[in-house]
């Protein structure tokens, strides 16, 4: 058992009061000044010093049994030295030392042993047993003895909550550590996530609208020599696609909490008619009603009907593209198809795929994608009526 520090100085406490007890009473010509005073001084300043030793080193069961049996003898040699009979109460500190450095097993054990044998002692000598004096130093050291037992079952229960206390504040640091790594890789994949948001709502609006900007551009410079009405038109929905990538950006820079509530129908409809020339039809097929279907899934299906047509219309070569859209319980489902050169899914390397299949993810969705020499299908499908995570 570990050994609690104030021990030492209880133990000393009551070796310097019997040691005074006895120059007092030497000063005052009760005992004589003599060597069998200085033996005395000299027993508690050995004990004292024991104290100090002890409590700076490790003690074993072996050492402390030593202690122990040195104790005893050095209590018997100052009880023989002391003309009062003070130092007697010594041997209640025994059981004591013995509950913190041999158990209390063998500290109650000892104190049994001991009050059993100086009963006995007491009892079966007829002198002692009339004797008021040894009556009372009987009980005295039967009081001394449970007294000090119970400080030290006391001072046990105390040692053992104080260590608890250290061993959960130690656990709580740790806690507090581990959750404010935890906080921090929070928010590390927070902001993560938040700029991967960003990035796909950029590529999907501002960047759709400049690429629509971009065509119509080239449109009109391609057509201004053979047919300036058809340049003026290009140039005409070019800066509209322009002005429409400035509101999205507005509108992002406005967090889109007031917005209206997104309508797939009529975005549908505007993308085919901003995409929709002589040399790219767009045919635009909606079956069923789209309010069974929470916004966010709306909006991937519009983002991934726009990421596919500005596809088609930039590097597929297709001249007829259909959309259809079946928004039905309990899957809806986009379906694009071109009759253009085609690609290989697994090897596009841009942000578009990615962004769709991020956005179709987060709703509960997925998309397919077959493309070959002959034109390209794409299949993008969404859980109707799920409370999923928002995709904007």
């Amino acid at each position: 058992m570990i050994r609690p520090r104030a021990l030492t100085w209880v133990a000393c406490f009551l070796y310097v009061s019997v040691l005074l007890a006895g120059l007092a009473m030497a000063g005052m010509g009760v005992c004589p000044i003599d060597a069998g005073l200085l033996g005395f001084v000299g027993v508690f300043a050995v004990l004292c010093g024991l104290e100090f030793a002890e409590s700076r080193r490790t003690t074993t069961r072996v050492t402390a049994f030593a202690g122990l049996v040195a104790r005893a003898v050095l209590f018997a040699l100052a009880t023989a030295l002391d003309c009062q009979g003070n130092a007697k109460v010594l041997f209640a500190l025994l059981p004591l030392m013995a509950y913190f450095t041999l158990g209390r097993r063998i500290a109650f054990g000892l104190a049994a042993l001991g009050l059993i044998a100086l009963g006995a002692s007491v009892l079966v000598r007829p002198p002692l047993r009339h004797d008021p004096e040894s009556i009372s130093d009987l009980l005295m050291f039967a009081i001394g003895v449970v007294f000090a037992l119970a400080i030290a079952v006391i001072a046990e229960r105390e040692e053992a909550a104080r260590r608890r206390a250290e061993m959960l504040l130690t656990e709580l640091s740790d806690a507090h550590a581990r959750l404010r790594e935890y906080a921090d890789q929070a928010s590390s994949v927070a902001a993560v996530a938040e700029r991967r948001r960003m990035a796909r709502d950029i590529h999907d609006t501002v960047g759709h609208h400049l690429v629509v900007t971009a065509i119509q551009l080239e449109k009109s410079a391609a057509y201004r020599p053979l047919d300036p009405a058809v340049a003026d038109q290009a140039l005409t929905d070019g800066r509209d696609s322009a002005r429409l990538a400035l509101q999205e950006v507005r509108r992002a820079l406005e967090t889109q909490r007031n917005d209206p509530e997104f309508a797939l129908h009529t975005a549908l409809t505007a993308l085919v008619d901003r995409l929709d020339d002589p040399e790219f039809t767009v045919h635009l097929d909606l079956i069923g009603a789209e309010q069974h279907i929470r916004e966010p899934a709306r909006l991937a299906l519009y983002f991934a009907a726009q990421e596919a047509l500005t596809n088609a219309r930039r590097h597929s070569g297709a001249t007829v593209v259909t959309v259809r859209a079946e928004l039905a319980n309990p899957t809806a489902t986009l379906e694009i198809t071109d009759n253009g050169g085609g690609f290989d899914p697994g090897s596009t390397t841009g942000h578009g795929l990615a962004g769709m299949r991020e956005r179709l993810d987060l709703v509960g969705g997925n998309v397919e994608i077959t493309s070959g020499p002959t034109g390209t299908r794409l299949v993008a499908m969404v859980p109707a009526g799920t409370h999923l995570e928002s995709a904007r």
